[in-house]
């Protein structure tokens, strides 16, 4: 671990240029634009050269300026060779500025060079390059011992605090991303949530009042196919559509749900149970429930019934709901199919999802059900905590 720390990069994301404010990239360019016109009055400003010298100055001038800007883009987008090479470069144009009497230019090179390289490379190469650019200047410098030190010390620790900077925003942007990619897997996760809340609503609803009504329409069919009174019939065409209208205001209850909109369970059972000629049996004392507990006892009981009427024509059906203390459970019992009676198609008209629906529901709320045959019969038992 320790030697892939002396070799490791720092932050692309830091050193990315959409990671600096607006102010910064303005203080930046006018800070280089500044030094820039320090180092060019600074070698021509004292008369040094002139004629053919200042014409090779100012291009050993624009030279340096070059290889610094190639630097500086190799280092960015962390290409080692490039890097390392084009500092070795910014090292011998300080050296031949300082022979050639351009004092300025030269330190200028030596105190950036070592300042970049300990902002933008790996901490063993920084190290390298660093002492290479300050020891070329303690060597050829005339000022003090003391002063050489200070120096040396403060374009360290300059350095060593932007790359600090640099890590800090590196490290502020991965969290940034992290935290955007976290708000959007949560926004998913909500709305395949929401999907499949409405998949299991529309999935009962349809399931309790299309069944019922081809109950009767099946029925109705087996009456002229075997003659039957008229009357019979117009019967169960009426009883079909009643089971419609039904649908429908189930449908309306149903959207009424969605948006948090419930009549008590209590009512609910009642109105279910005598429609469907089960008998109702309250334990515990009644008390109002969550809007989820109460959806998913509604729903639990809703489809329960239906797979009775389908699976089990003729069956007695029982629904018992218990408050017991924290928790509220749902028992929907019926006995065996007398003889002669089929479910006929009406068996396969489901989807198949109904018990799979159910579980859901009370798994989502830290609930269980069971479902399973019973002295010859079936039985559904749901419990939630409420």
């Amino acid at each position: 671990m320790a030697g892939w720390y002396w070799t490791r990069w720092p932050s692309r994301e830091g050193l990315d240029r959409e990671a600096e404010s607006q102010p910064r990239r303005v203080l930046t360019v006018l800070g280089r634009i500044v030094l820039l016109g320090t180092v060019i009055w600074g070698t021509f400003a004292n008369g040094t050269y002139s004629g053919w010298a200042a014409v090779a100055a100012a291009a050993g001038l624009a030279a340096a300026i070059g290889i610094c800007a190639f630097y500086l883009h190799a280092s960015r987008e962390q290409r080692p060779l490039p890097s390392y090479l084009l500092a070795a470069a910014v090292v011998g144009a300080a050296w031949l500025a300082n022979t050639g009497q351009a004092i300025l230019l030269a330190d200028v090179l030596w105190y950036g060079l070592a300042v970049m390289a300990l902002v933008r490379l790996p901490p063993a190469p920084a190290l390298i390059t660093a002492a290479a650019a300050l020891g070329s200047y303690s060597a050829v410098t005339t000022s003090s011992w003391l002063s050489v030190a200070a120096t040396v010390g403060g374009i360290t620790l300059l350095g060593f605090l932007l790359r600090l900077d640099i890590e800090a925003r590196g490290t502020s942007r991965r969290l940034l991303a992290q935290e955007r990619a976290a708000r959007a897997a949560e926004a998913e996760s909500a709305a395949l949530a929401e999907r499949a809340r409405i998949a299991r609503e529309i999935h009962d609803v349809l399931a309790h009042s299309l069944s019922a009504q081809l109950v009767h329409l099946e029925a109705a069919r087996l009456m002229l196919d075997a003659g039957t009174d008229r009357g019979q019939i117009r019967e169960r065409v009426v009883a079909a559509r009643r089971m419609a209208q039904d649908g429908l205001a189930e449908t309306r209850q149903a959207l009424s749900a969605l948006r948090g909109e419930l009549t008590p369970v209590g009512e609910f059972l009642v109105e279910l149970t005598e429609r469907e000629r089960a008998v109702l049996t309250v334990t515990g004392t009644p008390r109002p429930l969550a809007a989820e507990a109460a959806l998913a006892v509604r729903r639990t009981a809703q489809e329960a019934v239906t797979n009775v009427r389908k699976h089990a024509p003729g069956a007695r059906c029982s629904v018992e709901l218990r408050y017991l203390d924290g928790e509220v459970e749902l028992a929907v019992r019926n006995t065996r199919a007398p003889r002669g009676e089929s479910s006929g198609e009406l068996a396969d008209s489901g989807s198949g999802y109904g018990l799979l629906g159910m579980r859901e529901r009370a798994e989502l709320l830290g609930g269980t059900l069971l479902a399973g045959p019973e002295d010859g019969g079936w039985r559904v038992v749901l419990r939630l905590p409420a």
